[in-house]
């Protein structure tokens, strides 16, 4: 019981339930893992007792939590309400105004610092949040597409999908179409050094975006490339011509590991053109805005290139941050190198803001949607570089469930909920900036992980992980202040297990959740189809994801097949194609009895129309079109539970007999007509 008290105190859960009246219990050594990765001594019964000693004591003495939130418009928390009579307060706003306050009058929307004094000589300093009382909304109810960049090639693509194509993408989608957002994969910077993990989801840095995705004719000093260098530029380009022309014309998969070998050998040349006057202000702006995190990153990718992306194994002075960064001083190539990487965010960034201009600028009432991973990889810039704030020996991951008996390691380290707090929350704060600046949108993957994350011990089986528990309402909070600074809508990924009361809390600050068709029943009735007037107005409406089979595929029972070719199925065949067509007939003989599928049943085109009119008739603030849906592409884009044996996250947008489509052809394409119609008849 000593031990579960003090894990109690530091948020580690000692049981938790999977499903209704189930309770399992977590392992000793799980919760004697998790709290010495937060810094807590839990290896004999002796350190316990002091442990638990020194918190119960710091909790009796402590005036105020280390973050306080006060919501606009609100009465005061509790952290205040509860201060002993005649406590004092002091409050220094972001702005580095300082006056005496009285809970009652209204603070200025920020991050502040506050200082409680007592009558007993306690004082205690907290990180001060006022928040909105809610997010923005979406403007009207709009509809937009789903797209995974990479997979969208034009015919000036280098082998992959760019943000020149997204800046074409969106003006296409919201002039031709009045689309109102386009929601983009994670467009993070990915660990440098062959062979480049293609997931989008396990990145090196989530706080800058990924130069692979520059349009490198797009760069103004690209115009201006001596002629000394012509022959080398020719062959970069005649290089980046075969990489488009293998993927579109040749079958080949997208090979982002030789896209960047091209690009970065151009953007050398793009570096030898001096940047002009105003070119350069607007460089040494970004640089000052940006300061140490941009330094930080900068300087790993260096390091990264001369050291390999393993940064455990790197001489000891260059582990940490800030000993490194005199290391680099001194090198004689090293401060070139690190300035080239910042002039790579740099370029990235202008050309975030350019797509999102044409959104805004093609009418579209929300814009791009970018999409935050829950994590980084161990070996990245963001581990490196925020050392701290990440629990060593730790993943983020998933307990098992009815899907995955084994559960799920994800390979992420956990932020350390006690160092945000000590932190001000300021390196997540930091992120939500960095993924706001171009963004009319943030969505969060697995937004659950803002109250609770499933923390693996490293070495263990998901099985033997925990949950361990976040601020929640600091969280929150920090979320809808920057969120609404921005002016920007934020969407949750809340699709699989959710603990009971988050979702209710996520509407009520104004996060909307992800409500995917098939998933969408009457669960605590008779299972059946939920009929579109009961499905929740606070979402964005989907016929599918990145994670699961085209709504083609679903429609056919290939995505059953393609599981049986890969010796993915638990059970017989037969027995999951039966279980499949009769679910897929369910479904059917819902949208029939709506009247929603005229052309009757048997034309897989007609039913995927069938399943957007559906949507169109829930309540959804937001109905969003997966790319491919829209041409009948029957591949996954990526096949959870596979590595090797599928080719996950390297598949251009295809037909349906899988031959890849230009965006040229997608724009043109009759299919994609037919089905947008709806949207304009809606």
């Amino acid at each position: 019981m000593t031990l579960a008290r003090l894990a109690e105190l530091h948020g580690v859960a000692t049981a938790y339930a999977p499903s209704a009246g189930v309770t399992v219990h977590v392992p000793d050594a799980t919760v004697v893992a998790v709290l010495r990765a937060l810094g807590v001594d839990a290896s004999t019964p002796q350190a316990v007792a002091e442990a638990l000693a020194r918190a119960e004591r710091d909790a009796r003495e402590r005036l105020l939590p280390a973050t306080v939130v006060l919501w606009q418009g609100a009465p005061p928390p509790p952290a205040l309400a509860e201060l002993p009579p005649d406590t004092r307060l002091v409050v220094t706003t972001e702005d580095g105004d300082t006056a005496t306050w009285e809970p009652g009058p209204e603070l200025p929307l920020g991050v502040h610092r506050v200082e409680a004094h007592a009558p007993d000589g306690r004082r205690s300093r907290a990180t001060l949040v006022v928040a909105p009382e809610r997010l923005p909304q979406p403007p009207e109810r709009v509809h937009g597409l789903l797209v995974q960049l990479y997979s969208v090639l034009s015919e000036h693509s280098w082998g992959m999908g760019d943000l020149g194509d997204l800046r074409e993408l969106a003006a296409w989608a919201g002039r031709t179409h009045g689309a109102g957002f386009v929601q983009v994969n994670p467009l993070h910077a990915a660990v440098p050094g062959a062979p480049v993990d293609p997931s989008p989801y396990r990145p090196s840095s989530r706080r800058f975006p990924d130069p692979v995705h520059l349009r490198i004719e797009r760069i103004p000093e690209f115009a201006y490339i001596g002629t000394e260098y012509r022959a080398e530029l020719d062959a970069v380009l005649q290089e980046a011509a075969e990489l488009r022309e293998r993927v579109l014309k040749k079958g080949a998969l997208i090979d982002r590991d030789a896209v960047w070998a091209a690009k970065r050998r151009a953007l050398e040349l793009v570096a030898t053109v001096p940047l002009g006057p105003g070119r350069r202000a607007d460089y040494c702006d970004f640089l000052a805005e940006h300061g140490r995190a941009l330094e930080d990153h900068a300087t790993y990718c260096a390091l990264a290139e001369r050291h390999g992306h393993h940064w455990r194994n790197w001489p000891a002075e260059l582990r940490d941050p800030r000993t490194a960064a005199a290391v680099v001083r001194d090198d004689d190539e090293l401060p070139a190198l690190v300035d080239f990487h910042c002039r790579l965010a740099w370029l990235t960034d202008q050309q975030l803001a350019a797509a999102s201009r044409a959104a805004g600028e093609a009418g579209m009432a929300v814009g791009l949607v970018h999409d935050l991973a829950v994590g980084v990889h161990p070996d990245g810039a963001d581990a490196w570089a925020q050392q701290d704030v990440f629990a060593a020996g730790m993943s983020v991951g998933a307990p098992p469930d009815a899907f995955n008996a084994r559960g799920q390691d994800w390979g992420l380290p956990p932020w350390r909920p006690d160092a945000l707090a000590a932190a001000g929350h300021a390196p997540y704060r930091g992120l939500l900036r960095s993924m706001l600046r171009h963004a009319g949108a943030l969505r969060i993957d697995h937004v659950m992980g803002l109250f609770r994350l499933w923390w693996v011990p490293e070495g263990g089986e998901p099985t033997e992980g925990t949950y361990v528990r976040y601020d929640a309402e600091a969280m929150l909070a920090v979320l809808v202040l920057e969120a609404h600074r921005a002016g920007a809508v934020v969407v949750g990924e809340d699709l699989g297990t959710v603990e009971p009361g988050v979702r209710e809390a996520l509407e009520r600050r104004g996060v909307l959740g992800t409500s995917v068709l098939w998933f969408e029943r009457d669960w605590d009735g008779d299972g059946r189809p939920l009929a579109p007037e009961r499905w929740r107005s606070g979402c964005v409406a989907t016929a599918t994801t990145h994670d699961l089979p085209s709504t083609a595929a679903r429609l056919t029972g290939e995505h059953v097949l393609l599981r049986h070719r890969l010796g993915l199925l638990t059970g017989e065949l037969e027995r999951a194609r039966a279980a499949d067509r009769a679910e897929v007939a369910e479904w059917l003989g819902c949208l029939d009895g709506l009247g929603l599928l005229p052309e009757g049943v048997g034309e897989e085109e007609a039913e995927v129309r069938a399943v957007h009119r559906f949507l169109l008739r829930t309540p959804a603030r937001m109905v969003g079109v997966w790319l491919p849906d829209a041409v009948g592409d029957r591949r996954p884009q990526n096949l959870p539970g596979t590595w090797d044996q599928y080719p996950n996250w390297r598949l251009p947008v295809a037909d349906p007999a899988g031959r890849p489509l230009t965006l040229e052809e997608l724009a043109a394409s009759p299919r994609l007509h037919r089905l947008f119609a709806l949207f304009r008849e809606g």
